[in-house]
């Protein structure tokens, strides 16, 4: 049964198409896990470049440069002694010249590593190639700048080379298959030795060809994104017909070729070469494109229609993989037919033809010259791996360890701070030692001189945070709160923008005052001096308060079904019933509409404060993929759930007998499944801060939160959107890489359409982290017009706010002259 199909006959399934699993699912490449200064766990090794997720060359020669200027300043008079350097550095691009040039005009002795030729990722990219160096105006801060003005390859290698390798840059012809040891004594692994390049000595290096180790104090790594290509995993595969780029189409006119893949190289090679004569078939695996930009997927959809067709390809867009369209599109030569092949997969390559699986599982036999798998790279990860890197995404053994020790941690934490402590049973193993029942409000006032007195006056200040203090739910708010604080102010100087700013000012401030200033003193202490005694101080405590139950100033904040418990009453509080049907059925649904979900999760939520503050640097490890996207639903269990416990309470206040002993059981009675123990201390305690360092901070609000479900309903007919302008897209991934979300936002970016999943939370990493500058917040209708963007005082992209500044200033000079 077909999908559409499916989700005419089952509504869960269509709902739940509708609600989530409708957006793109796309993961991040692997990578190895890298700061933003280049550094790495392995302290003197520092990766530059490409495999730092930012395919820019003026930011790779950036890169370079700055790390070798970290490293001058860090070894100081501490120099290299014979036999070893003061900085090796692996990878021959323009990361890795770029250091070199530095290291040279530092005084630095170094050597580069390559182990082919310098520059090979670009001497391998097609004929004629545009070269796009974005940003235009970025300053350079090294000596490797880019002369040449015609943006073709051609041009760029010969400037490139002119500057370096022509001037005598020293570097060896050498694979370093790993790096051992550490800062100051590293040792580099090149089992086939070094050699010595034509025309390259490598006297005054102190190292001599055949050469298997080197020995360096500090190793800068720019070896990009260049590993091995993607196998079909197919019979045949290694046939020499058997290509993973197109160099130039004009050398496959009239040929029958197929091609594999469905990215924008893909579609653009496919489109080239029927352009100048092949017949080309497109092989994808899937039923529908879903990676490449519209315009891409409009003309190879054109020409497969029609042969005829005109479908020039105006712009470049994979980096890496992009066939050289300018000589051979304007050849007079026959056009060739395109068809595509849908949910379909190679099943093996022979001479002559190829065998494909098509969407109905039946094999079709295809007359066959050429093929063209153009299914992407693997990054050589291995590389890294015996380096002591680790790998964004790797688990192994001591990951499920760490992490189930972690989460044990985090139950007991959990369940000390609540009733089930004391009193749930099935957990009498869990029993708090008597050492934790201190009373520090009896110990002080068993002093006999004035702190005494002053624990003993509930009107004193000092008196009601020691009665406070007699709560274990204290300790537990103090220690949030002040994670929440600590890691703010970092958050804030490591991301300068002012969304962060205000973001995590607002964060701070609603966790200080009313989640812990409100239920843990000030109320508290009002009641202390008599202010609820009468009027309407009186009417205030008994309408929201009863019996001085202070705590329950969170539904301030945490509006239901977080703070279920100011509804799940044995009577009614009216104040609190009132006050929360407005919260979320009215005021939420309004911020959703306009600012999205994220204007509760992200500038409100205590939640979502851990997350932004805490969980800012681990955003990167929440899982991505079509399977977490439908274990979003999770929450949407929970929000029924919750719906029907409302439910049996209410029947409970009109006398229902077997309503209100279902709620008790349900709610916090029954072992295991209960709302209490399942939801509030299980999910959003154990689980959601259990696994912080290890999927991110944000699972409990992705998955399982069931205010996020419902506001995910509102979502959906909402306008908030993150605007992408489409024509700055390199597709670098790193929108979606920092979505702690799971979010595939470079779907989205690079077709320049709104991203409109209502998992996103605000948080503003992805549209601070694109290094072009390519997404934006802003309001979308439903037809994707943009309606408006944020104001220029909330930016939240560093990018923008650069080139914002040089417009400026150069509009203000014109202006003045």
């Amino acid at each position: 049964m077909s999908i559409a199909s499916l989700m005419r006959h089952n509504p869960v399934a269509s709902y739940t198409h509708w609600l989530h699993t409708m957006w793109p699912a796309g993961k991040p490449e692997k990578l190895p896990l890298v700061n933003a200064d280049g550094t790495t766990n392995v302290a003197g090794l520092y990766v530059v470049g490409d495999l730092t997720g930012i395919p820019l060359l003026k930011l790779s020669a950036n890169a370079g440069t700055r790390v070798v200027r970290e490293i001058a300043n860090d070894l100081g008079a501490d120099r290299a002694g014979d036999g070893e350097l003061d900085v090796a550095i692996i990878g021959g691009g323009t990361s890795g010249f770029a250091a070199a040039l530095e290291a040279e005009k530092l005084g630095l002795k170094y050597l580069v590593f390559e182990a082919s030729e310098p520059y090979a990722t670009i001497v391998n990219f097609p004929k004629g190639k545009p070269i796009y160096k974005y940003p235009t105006d970025m300053p350079l801060e090294g000596d490797l700048e880019f002369h040449d003005k015609s943006d073709i390859k051609e041009g760029l290698i010969d400037d490139l080379r002119e500057q370096t390798v022509d001037r005598g840059v020293k570097w060896a012809k050498a694979r370093v298959e790993g790096v051992k040891g550490g800062k100051g004594r590293f040792q580099l692994d090149i089992p086939g030795g070094v050699e010595a390049p034509e025309g390259v000595s490598l006297n005054g290096t102190g190292f001599v060809v055949g050469q298997k180790t080197v020995k360096a104090k500090r190793v800068v790594v720019g070896i990009g994104r260049s590993g091995n290509y993607r196998k079909l995993g197919v019979p045949g595969e290694e046939k020499p017909k058997v290509y993973n780029r197109l160099h130039d189409p004009a050398d496959y006119c009239g040929q029958d070729v197929l091609i594999v893949g469905g990215g924008d190289s893909a579609m653009e090679a496919a489109i080239a070469l029927a352009e100048c004569g092949a017949n080309v078939t497109v092989s994808y695996r899937k039923a529908e494109f879903n990676r490449p930009k519209p315009e891409n997927i409009e003309k190879i959809e054109t020409l497969a229609a029609d042969p005829n067709a005109r479908a020039d390809i105006e712009e470049a867009t994979d980096p890496r993989m992009v066939p050289s369209l300018g000589e051979s599109a304007t050849r007079a030569t026959p056009r060739g037919k395109l068809e595509l092949m849908m949910a379909s997969n190679v099943s093996a390559i022979r001479d002559g033809a190829v065998d494909v699986k098509d969407a109905e599982g039946e094999t079709q036999t295809l007359k066959n010259d050429s093929v063209f798998a153009m299914i992407g790279r693997e990054a050589p990860l291995d590389f890294f791996r015996r380096s002591g890197v680790p790998i964004i995404g790797d688990r192994g053994a001591m990951w499920w360890i760490t992490l189930l020790l972690f989460f044990t941690f985090c139950l007991w934490v959990y369940t000390w701070k609540s009733s089930f402590a004391d009193n749930f049973a099935g957990f009498n193993g869990l029993a708090i030692p008597d050492w934790l029942h201190f009373d520090p409000r009896a110990m002080v006032q068993s002093l006999q001189n004035t702190l005494g007195e002053w624990a003993k006056n509930p009107a004193n200040p000092i008196g009601v945070l020691l009665n406070s203090a007699q709560g274990r739910s204290f300790y537990y708010t103090l220690l949030y709160t002040g994670l929440i604080v600590v890691f703010g102010i970092r958050r804030i100087r490591r991301r300068k923008t002012p969304y962060v700013k205000w973001q995590t000012l607002t964060l701070m401030a609603v966790q200080v005052v009313p989640l812990f200033l409100l239920p843990e003193f000030l109320l508290p202490w009002l009641a202390g001096l008599g202010a609820f005694d009468s009027g309407f101080g009186a009417w205030i405590a008994n309408t929201f308060f009863p019996n001085q139950s202070w705590w329950r100033a969170y539904g301030l904040i945490l509006a239901w079904p977080l703070m279920a418990w100011n509804w799940f009453t044995h009577e009614p509080i009216w104040g609190w019933l009132i006050l929360g049907f407005l919260q979320t059925f009215v005021a939420i649904p309004a911020m959703v509409y306009f600012w999205g979900k994220g204007a509760y999760c992200g500038w409100i939520c205590s939640c979502g404060a851990m997350a932004e503050t805490l969980g800012d640097t681990q955003r990167h490890k929440m899982p991505h993929g079509p399977f977490w996207n439908r274990l979003n639903m999770v929450g949407q269990v929970l929000l029924v759930f919750a719906l029907a416990l409302m439910g049996l309470r209410a029947l409970g206040w009109m006398g229902v007998g077997w309503a209100s002993s279902w709620f008790s059981w349900l709610s916090s009675d029954a072992p295991i499944i209960s709302y209490a123990w399942f939801v509030d201390l299980l999910l959003a305690g154990a689980v959601g801060y259990g696994v912080y360092f290890w999927l991110s901070g944000r699972v409990w609000c992705r998955f399982a939160c069931p205010l996020a479900a419902l506001m995910h309903i509102y979502a959906r007919i909402g306008r908030f959107a993150i605007l992408a302008d489409k024509k700055k897209c390199i597709s670098c991934n790193v929108c979606t890489s920092v979505c702690h979300q799971g979010i595939d936002i470079m779907s989205f970016a690079n077709k320049g359409k709104p991203m409109k999943d209502p998992e996103c939370v605000r948080c503003s990493a992805c549209v601070q982290m694109c290094p072009t500058g390519v997404l934006t917040f802003g309001q979308a209708d439903r037809d994707g017009n943009t309606i408006s963007k944020d104001p220029a005082w909330l930016a939240a992209s560093p990018v923008q706010m650069v080139e914002s500044s040089r417009l400026t200033v150069n509009g203000g000079a014109q202006g003045g002259a």
